[in-house]
């Protein structure tokens, strides 16, 4: 992403060391943990979309470093606590939390880079950013209470789907989107069009995570891993929408007895591919993104524009 680092890439150079500055703690357990999330940090890609939008509605402010600081608390912290509700040893290829720490560190940990997210944006007078991703945080855990309900009885169809992911995943972008929009702003109307413009970026980046579970690449998680979980995504809900009567038997039956076989849970991948799943999965994906990137085009041309573009490309055509 060689023009969002020209366009934010010292905004990125900060943001690294102030929010490096609002994980410390005096806990010498707790800082070193911190210490350690830092070091094996994402791609910061939250943050990104802060910066840009706030860039393409008017301009990065002090305001726009406290967004991007409590979007990336509340995300890490959803991180630490989904690796312990999912009992996930790994994150990113390393360890997580509580494989090195145990659970109810972990836990803590969670609860503290949340409290730290609170306090940054109390203290600094930012109630209207935090309105926003305190929202966020709540669609959230409803969208992964919501799946979690539905896995069990294998009863989703599209509507749900959406439901499920516009709430689970899109919810933070969509606010790292309009935050970064009001912490420039001010501007109520111009904060909506950066948060449904997040919203479909977001729709998109989780359709193409569906994706990986029924493709062949390395990802660094094998395929499969959705339906042994009972998920029902996309590409799966058009294969039993559109299959006869024996395969969708066939298939509900695997997922909800056989979903540990890995010969069975290729036999599923395999149906969904063959079906025509993939495809209309991927149409439906670039839908989305179309409709982001109409909203963006909204705004003249500039750098942060096409940057955002180069982003929001990234999110598409990304290989894991």
């Amino acid at each position: 992403m060689e023009l969002v680092n020209k366009v934010i890439g010292s905004e990125l150079a900060l943001f690294e060391k102030k929010f490096s500055d609002s994980v410390k703690s005096s806990n010498p357990l707790l800082d070193r943990i911190m210490k350690f999330i830092i070091k094996r940090k994402g791609k910061q890609m939250r943050p990104m979309f802060v910066f840009l939008s706030a860039k393409i509605a008017k301009d990065i402010n002090d305001v726009s470093y406290r967004a991007a600081s409590l979007i990336e608390l509340l995300h890490t912290a959803t991180l630490v606590h989904d690796d312990v509700v999912d009992n996930a040893m790994m994150r990113r290829n390393f360890f997580s939390i509580n494989a090195l720490w145990k659970n109810k560190i972990a836990v803590l940990v969670g609860d503290y880079l949340l409290s730290k997210g609170l306090l940054l944006s109390i203290e600094n007078g930012d109630v209207r950013i935090l309105q926003i991703t305190s929202r966020a945080v709540k669609e959230m855990s409803e969208g992964e209470l919501l799946q979690m309900e539905k896995a069990r009885k294998l009863d989703i169809d599209e509507s749900v789907y959406f439901d499920i992911i516009r709430a689970k995943t899109a919810s933070l972008l969509s606010a790292a989107c309009s935050a970064g929009a009001w912490s420039a702003t001010s501007d109520e109307t111009v904060t909506e069009h950066f948060r449904l413009f997040g919203e479909k970026v977001g729709i998109a980046f989780q359709i193409k995570d569906d994706l990986f579970d029924y493709g062949e690449a390395n990802i660094g998680k094998p395929t499969g891993i959705d339906i042994k979980e009972k998920k029902m995504t996309l590409p799966l809900i058009y294969t039993l929408q559109n299959a006869d009567k024996e395969t969708k038997r066939k298939i509900i039956y695997i997922v909800k007895n056989n979903s540990t076989d890995r010969a069975k849970v290729n036999e599923v991948i395999k149906l969904v591919q063959q079906s025509g799943g993939i495809t209309y999965s991927q149409n439906i994906m670039m839908q989305y993104k179309d409709e982001a990137m109409k909203l963006l085009h909204s705004y003249p041309d500039s750098s942060a524009r096409q940057a955002m573009e180069e982003l929001v490309n990234y999110v598409i055509d990304r290989k894991y």
